[in-house]
């Protein structure tokens, strides 16, 4: 079993910044890609970005470009999402998958249960 736990998230004001980490475990952690979802009440599931499985590769959501980064360290099995420049429009429910590429969710094989931002306006 593949096991992903998010953590960071809390309440910000806008403008200000979080940095989210996605802790896995097993062995093959670095065998996967590793992207970021976010999910707010009454709205849809969407990508926000994506890291390959060395870190040489990072997709974004044109949402997030300029604004976030995705980054990983296999040797401590851990991705982050380092999130500048926050806006209201962010506050979601920020998830963890693994084993896809880009904005499709079914392509991700596993998933953790989500940390919640909440950015102040």
């Amino acid at each position: 079993q593949v096991q992903l736990v998010e953590s960071g998230g809390g309440l910000v004001q806008a403008g200000g910044s979080l940095r989210l980490s996605c802790a896995a475990s097993g062995r093959t952690f670095s065998s996967y890609n590793v992207g970021w979802f976010r999910q707010a009440p009454g709205k849809e599931r969407e990508f926000v970005a994506v890291i390959s499985r060395s870190g040489g590769s990072t997709y974004y959501a044109d949402s997030v470009k300029g604004r976030f980064t995705i980054s990983r360290d296999n040797a401590n099995n851990t991705v982050y999402l380092e999130m500048n420049s926050l806006k209201s429009e962010d506050t979601a429910v920020y998830y963890c998958a693994i084993g896809g590429w880009g904005a499709v969710t079914h392509d991700y094989a596993y998933w953790g249960q989500g940390t919640q931002v909440t950015v102040s306006s």
